[in-house]
């Protein structure tokens, strides 16, 4: 009864190929120095990366039940003091993509780095500068993925503040650029594929999705951007996902 479904279930396929198939790390050993980290900017969308880290050993599938309860540690916000597997804490738009350099920049010869932001988050002005600060590093251990779902809390992307041509702006500030369906998970795994073999600049997957991917009633409906479902909705939703 709580949460951000739409975006956190547009950019599930994206995280579900990072977890189990693109980034070297140890779930027995959450703090490895030479693990790849992901960057979950759009911090809101916690539960896609809550339910990776747990299915991929972090911790018990059981406490994903306690998801934002005042006796539980995953709040609805990612944390990296108190939950293991989480690299960096996120919540406030715009603030990502900085962390994320700074954590290239110290990795260049070790891991990658990946960092994931929403297209609405776009218009903060801090991803710009931290976009030029990626380009001037060459910093091509760090690939950024642009969860394209079109919608924010507002509505329409272009109509709030229009950040298109999305993949046009992040060309002109030096990234090199894959547009992939993000939900389409060949899609995913040969865009990364590509990311690793891109050197002397860092990479922009901009990822066409679905906000609400899966679910009949919530797909393309910027009303399921922070709104729980009810019971009745939540049985259909888990009906439809499985």
């Amino acid at each position: 009864q709580s949460g951000h479904p739409g975006g956190s279930l547009s950019v599930a396929d994206i995280i579900a190929v990072l977890y189990f198939k693109e980034m070297n790390i140890n779930p027995q050993e959450p703090e490895w120095k030479e693990r790849d980290r992901l960057v979950l900017s759009k911090g809101h969308c916690a539960p896609a990366l809550y339910a990776a880290l747990a299915n991929r050993g972090y911790f018990k599938t059981e406490e994903l039940k306690t998801f934002r309860s005042i006796e539980g540690r995953l709040q609805g916000h990612p944390d990296k003091k108190n939950i293991p597997g989480v690299d960096m804490s996120t919540g406030s738009l715009g603030q990502g993509l900085s962390s994320a350099n700074g954590m290239a920049i110290a990795g260049k010869l070790e891991y990658r780095v990946y960092c994931i932001l929403g297209d609405g988050e776009l218009e903060e002005g801090q991803i710009w500068e931290a976009a030029m600060t990626s380009s001037k590093n060459q910093l091509d251990n760090l690939c950024v993925i642009v969860d394209n779902n079109n919608l924010q809390i507002d509505g329409k992307i272009e109509d709030i503040v229009n950040p298109y041509p999305i993949d046009e702006k992040f060309k002109s500030f030096g990234f090199q650029i894959i547009n992939i369906d993000g939900n389409d998970i060949e899609e995913i795994i040969k865009a990364f594929e590509v990311a690793k073999n891109i050197k002397d600049k860092p990479t922009c997957i901009i990822a066409k999705t679905i906000k609400g991917k899966g679910i009949s009633y919530m797909e393309n409906q910027a009303g399921w951007h922070g709104k729980a479902p009810n019971q009745e909705q939540y049985l259909e939703a888990v009906k439809e996902l499985k």
